[in-house]
This record gives structure tokens, C-alpha cells and sequence, in this order.
């Protein structure tokens, strides 16, 4: 919380820039490139996104997203990192195992982590997206799936939710978590949701949707419609109301909770690749999916650029400009030490 509330303010330090033209002169402040602050994941997404381009296939791509029980919500905000991490798994290894029964080869699979719905509660789930295909065990053949259809999502739950329990049940079994014999008990007995999406039928639609997906953060700067009195009010769809746009007020509290519920473990990997895909396997199955698809083997080399070029591509504003007279550039003349402050809070 420290890291998002100094971010981009003295606290951190910076640069005085000057316009080489008129004199305006404008302080520039340091991010605090935490990644779950909402304002310093647009240029880590950029660049992301780029190695990614480089590395798509000529097919459809399909969304898969799996997700957890809401019994299990209490057990995974204490043991996060052993809980998520048995997600990742157990998903990875349900649809691994349906590329090889259903298609007769190895799938790729790119999968995200999301931790909350639109109000900012806890809710544990995986967008998984994978190439129309799969790449044979001997990687001779590609094997090309039906185009609108990958795997039976009713057959996928029922592994899906046989393969998380069994893995819980043996971290229990092993002391690494507290028995969940509760919660495993209610679970079994309900319909696990595994919802797949339409498949995507161009490369751009596939990094819209990535762009969307990867590196977003529980809540974004646009959402906070007022802060008030105590309160702040946020904007969210409502699924269950025909998605429609509504408000919600929480009070500041409530607010920071609900926020701080998607902080992940330090060093936890929250997108991750398997299959084809995993990066032990990328470097020689990538080439070889390429060339039995067409492809120049080689993935595309991705240039280098600034983190002034990537903004400028991203926002179509060349921050260069000077803000004032439009025709200078804004040159750094000096460095701005950080300002600390003390802490609002009582140390004891």
C-alpha cells in the first residue's frame, strides 16, 4: 500500500524537466513499478505484449476460464502461493491431459491469474488461452482442432475438479496446509464452472484479449468515480444484471480490504505457459509449430524501444512535447531528491 500511495509523487524522488523553448518547467516523480499498482502496468504490459506478437500462430485461439469454489476462498487468502499454485496445476495438467486423449498431441497454454470480481471480492479463477491445436508427440504433425469447438466443457470440470481435490488432499495429507475436509466435502457435491469463450479468429483479437487480461490489477484509476467523507465510490458491472454499469460505494476501510484481498505472494508468477508453450519446450516447439504451419521457423526478431517510444505508442501523446507552448521539448535540467514523510500511523 505504501509503494501505490507514493507512486509518482516526491516521496519518491524524480526529475525537473525544462521546455527548451518557452522555460516551462515541469516535475517528473519516479514510479513505484510495484506490480500491483495500477498506474506502472501499462509499460510492463507493452512490452509483454510485443515478445508475445512475436510468438503467435496462424490458427483460431480459444478462452477457457476456470473456476475455483467460493468454499475454498478462506483456505486460499491464507495459503495463497501453495493454493494458486495447486490451481495452475491442476488446470495445466486437466487440459494437457485432454490435448492428449482428445487431439493426440501436446496443446499450448498461456493461463492468468485473476483473484477478484468487479466489486473487488475474492474470487479465484484462470483465463487460459490456447492455439486451435496441438503439436504431435513426435513433432511431425500439427494437428488442427474442430474451429469452433476445443474440449467438452462439462467433461472438463469433472477433471478439473478431480485433479484440484486430489492435489489438496495430498498438501493436507503432507502438513503443508490445515486439513479442508469441510470444505472438500461441499465441494465435491457441486458443478465446478469452467466457461469457454468464442474463439478468437485473428492475431489482433488475441492480443486485444491479451492486453485486456495479462497485466491487469484488481482495480483501475477510471473505476474511482469519488473519494468523500470517508467513502469511495467505484464503478463495476453487474454480471447478474445484464451487465449493466452501476456504483458502488464502500467505506475507505472496506475499500483498502477488498484491495489489498489481490496482493500476491513476492516472486508468485501470476502468467504462466505449459504445453508447447512451457519454456523449457518453447525454444525448440515454437519453430517446429511454426514451420508445420508455414511460418519462417524463426520467431520475428522484436526491436527494442524506449519507454518514451512505447508510450507514445500507447497513448498517441509524445511526452517529449512541452505542455505549454507545444513546439519545445522538455529536457531534464535537474534531479529531485526524495522527500520522506512520516507515517500517518502509530509504529506501536
Amino acid at each position: 500500500m505504501r509503494a501505490v500511495e507514493a507512486c509518482r509523487t516526491a516521496e519518491l524522488g524524480g526529475h525537473l524537466k525544462q521546455c527548451d523553448t518557452c522555460g516551462f518547467e515541469h516535475p517528473t516523480y519516479n514510479s513505484c513499478r510495484n506490480r500491483h499498482c495500477p498506474k506502472c502496468q501499462s509499460l510492463a504490459k507493452a512490452k509483454w505484449l510485443k515478445k508475445q506478437t512475436s510468438e503467435l500462430l496462424p490458427v483460431g485461439y480459444f478462452h477457457l476460464v476456470f473456476t475455483l469454489p467460493h468454499e475454498f476462498n478462506r483456505l486460499i487468502l491464507a495459503h495463497k502461493k501453495i493454493l494458486l499454485a495447486l490451481l495452475f496445476k491442476a488446470v495445466s495438467e486437466t487440459l494437457l491431459g485432454f490435448g492428449q486423449s482428445r487431439l493426440g498431441g501436446t496443446v499450448g497454454i498461456t493461463a492468468v491469474l485473476h483473484t477478484w470480481d468487479q466489486t473487488l471480492k475474492d474470487h479465484f479463477h484462470l483465463h487460459c488461452l490456447i492455439p486451435a491445436g496441438a503439436l504431435s508427440f513426435d513433432q511431425s504433425r500439427w494437428i488442427s482442432a474442430r474451429k469452433n469447438f476445443l474440449f467438452p466443457v462439462k467433461a472438463l470440470s469433472r477433471v478439473f475438479r478431480g485433479k484440484f481435490l486430489d492435489l489438496l488432499t495430498h498438501a493436507c495429507d503432507k502438513g503443508k496446509i490445515p486439513a479442508a475436509n469441510n470444505e472438500i466435502k461441499a465441494s465435491r457435491q457441486k458443478n465446478w464452472v469452467v466457461y469457454a469463450k468464442k474463439p478468437f479468429g485473428s492475431p489482433k483479437k488475441v492480443l486485444d484479449y491479451l492486453g485486456r487480461y495479462t497485466h491487469r490489477v484488481a482495480l483501475s484509476n477510471d473505476r474511482i468515480l469519488n473519494v468523500q467523507n470517508g467513502e469511495v465510490t467505484l464503478s463495476y458491472r453487474d454480471r447478474k444484471d445484464g451487465d449493466r454499469k452501476k456504483a458502488l460505494t464502500l467505506d475507505a476501510q472496506e475499500f483498502i480490504r477488498r484491495f489489498l484481498l489481490h496482493v500476491l505472494p513476492d516472486g508468485f508468477m501470476r502468467i504462466r505457459h505449459f504445453g508447447f508453450l512451457a519454456n523449457r519446450a518453447k525454444k525448440r516447439a515454437l519453430p517446429q509449430c511454426r514451420k508445420l504451419l508455414g511460418l519462417n521457423p524463426a520467431l520475428p526478431q522484436i526491436p527494442n524501444s524506449s519507454a518514451h517510444d512505447l508510450l507514445l505508442e500507447l497513448t498517441g501523446i509524445d511526452l517529449s512535447r512541452c505542455p505549454s507552448c507545444h513546439q519545445g521539448t522538455m529536457i531534464v535540467v535537474g534531479e529531485l531528491t526524495r522527500i520522506s514523510r512520516s507515517p500517518r500511523w502509530d509504529s506501536s
